[in-house]
């Protein structure tokens, strides 16, 4: 029984996690259960998941089956990005190149600041009254 080459990847953005399995096919997705269109509603966050695909020029040519937790729509949509970038140089170490030039393989490393004690939010301080 020959297996399924399949390319795994780890994609993250602000509190978002993504593992994401790459196998040759025709481009279905697959993410926690849900096809790609019915888990990012909005078109801009489709194509913000899917530019690795793009840039490398494999769009169509691999199934993504991903699983997707914390954050929110945003966050998700640039872990899977992350994550598919990670993949595809996995599945060939050729496209490195071209995905790093585009910004693909970088972690956006910017997450929410956490709140001090004695101030608002993270840096709000409550108002100075002088008497």
């Amino acid at each position: 029984m020959a297996t399924v080459a399949s390319y795994l990847g780890t994609g993250k953005r602000k509190t978002s996690v993504a593992r994401v399995i790459l196998r040759p096919g025709d481009g279905a997705t697959w993410i926690n259960g849900r096809t790609l269109e019915e888990y990012f509603p909005r078109e801009a966050l489709r194509v913000a998941a899917t530019a690795p695909l793009r840039v490398a020029g494999v769009d169509g040519r691999f199934d993504i089956r991903a699983r997707l937790h914390g954050g929110g729509p945003t966050g998700q949509a640039g872990a899977l990005r992350h994550g598919i970038a990670r993949a595809l140089v996995e599945a060939d170490p050729e496209l490195r190149g071209v995905l790093k030039r585009e910004g693909l393989l970088t972690r956006d490393a910017r997450i929410v600041e956490r709140k001090k004690a004695g101030l608002h939010k993270a840096r709000k301080a409550p108002q100075f009254s002088k008497r």
